[in-house]
């Protein structure tokens, strides 16, 4: 019998998948001159190709063992999540922020990298991401003085938007960091003995600490590659430790890691070029940042100054000649006066992503830039990456509903044809609908392979 007619296992793995005769998501069969959208032709990145524009951005799960030897380890249920998003034809998927160190970790639950015992979960999630012809990205992080706390749902239980985890529940409250310390750096700025607050108080990274930490981001690079890991993501947004120093808001320290945008960008760029001289060559380096903190127009930010979208172009021209290849937008997290509603804005950050874009290309950077947040319509990622404007800002609810109306608002076709970004990273669209890539795909009129299990229920050829 030839090889040809019989269900091909994918090679390599320990269990049987069967071979797609075509990944998932590709374009077929288009037939009458049709032209494909931008969003479903591949993206070259260094040494990878995405087989689309479309990656399923990190999302918590808080799903990890917090003590004993699978402390941090990722399981199966990583494995059902992450995997079914590359099956239904994402281009990448991206593990969630994981710990380069122990209390690095957002809460006890959340993964980490920090030792040899953690690459076989992570290798087990790539395999099987590759055996569905996607790649899979893993994002490194530290979360600073956010760390230590529950999962959103015990917190929930409390009626309170964060809690402390303590010893008893595998938290280190008296290991929380942050680049300046003291009660006074809470996030929620409570005091860590007030009921009513949710955030430890951080003790101030030494120099010695600072040489640890990036020593630990690069030996997490190292697992990461090992792992099989195709795309390495340094996570600067959201009010974590890389976000925190580089808002002189919460960094207040006076060495060289303090006071000027050179010294508080240092820690950063250490880590990149850390993270690069340990990967290969051909692996593409990602960079998630919060590209405004929100806060030019409160009291803090007026006092201290803060980060914003200027500082942002500034640190991409730089990063870019460092080897980041891609720049992932997002905004906000590092302190509770910022001034918007990220759920209620649906444009915030594309517009920010195509500002950034275009400063970038005007400079002579090729750098890639990503679009994220409340992108959740069909025609609002086709437009994103092949030139679109934004429209009013939908101040909605951040429901289901609200979300889907406030998407439709956000995108028009804009006949200049310059991208605002070139690719979309996806996150809760993805949690209520794993075959989202497939469902655009319908809808933009694109005929595309479906998996080899579920081509019986594919929608109608159109």
């Amino acid at each position: 019998m030839s090889p040809s007619t019989y269900n091909q296992p994918v090679p390599g793995l320990p269990y049987f998948i069967p071979q797609h005769a075509v990944s998932p998501a590709t374009p077929i069969e288009q037939g009458d001159g049709k032209k494909i959208p931008t969003l479903f032709t591949p993206l070259n990145i260094r040494g990878t190709t995405l087989r689309n524009r479309t990656i399923v951005a990190p999302m918590c799960q808080y799903s990890t063992a917090e003590s004993g030897p699978n402390i941090g380890a990722l399981t199966p249920y990583h494995i059902s999540t992450l995997g079914h998003y590359a099956l239904k034809g994402a281009a990448l998927v991206f593990v969630e922020a994981t710990g380069v160190q122990p209390n690095g970790r957002i809460s006890p639950n959340c993964p980490g990298l920090w030792s040899d015992d953690q690459i076989a979960g992570v290798k087990a999630v790539a395999d099987f991401i590759h055996a569905q012809g996607a790649l899979c990205g893993m994002q490194l992080a530290h979360a600073g003085r956010k760390a230590s706390t529950t999962s959103p749902w015990v917190a929930s239980r409390f009626k309170k938007p964060s809690v402390r985890a303590d010893a008893e529940a595998g938290g280190w409250g008296d290991n929380v960091v942050g680049p300046s310390g003291g009660e006074a750096f809470t996030w929620d700025e409570k005091s860590s003995t007030d009921p009513e607050g949710g955030f430890w108080a951080p003790r101030e990274l030494s120099q010695s600490d600072i040489d640890e930490l990036v020593q630990a981001w690069a030996d997490a690079a190292i697992r990461s590659v090992k792992a099989g890991v195709d795309i390495i993501e340094i996570h600067g947004a959201h009010g974590y430790l890389i976000s925190q120093f580089l808002s002189p808001v919460t960094n207040r320290r006076t060495d060289k890691y303090g006071g000027s945008f050179e010294n508080r960008t240092r820690l950063l760029i250490d880590i990149i070029k850390a993270v690069r001289a340990v990967i290969p060559e051909t692996m593409p380096l990602f960079l998630r940042v919060s590209s405004t903190e929100w806060l030019e127009e409160t009291g803090v930010g007026k006092k201290h100054g803060s980060w914003d979208v200027a500082s942002t172009i500034e640190l991409t021209k730089i990063v870019s000649k460092l080897g980041v290849d891609f720049l992932d937008v997002s905004s906000g997290g590092n302190h509770p006066a910022q001034r918007i509603n990220m759920f209620r804005s649906a444009d915030y950050q594309t517009k920010i992503a195509a500002q950034i874009r275009k400063e970038l290309r005007a400079s002579g950077s090729q750098i890639l830039i990503g679009a994220v947040g409340l992108i959740t319509e069909a025609e609002q990622a086709r437009g994103i990456v092949e030139g679109a404007v934004s429209g009013a800002l939908n101040e909605n609810e951040s429901t289901i509903k609200g979300e889907a109306e406030a998407a439709k608002a956000i995108t028009e076709v804009n006949s200049s044809g310059e991208p605002m970004a070139d690719a979309v990273l996806v996150a809760r669209q993805f949690m209520r609908e794993p075959e989202w890539v497939l469902k655009v795909a319908h809808q933009l009129g694109v005929n595309v392979a479906w998996p080899s299990q579920f081509d019986r229920v594919r929608f109608p050829k159109l």
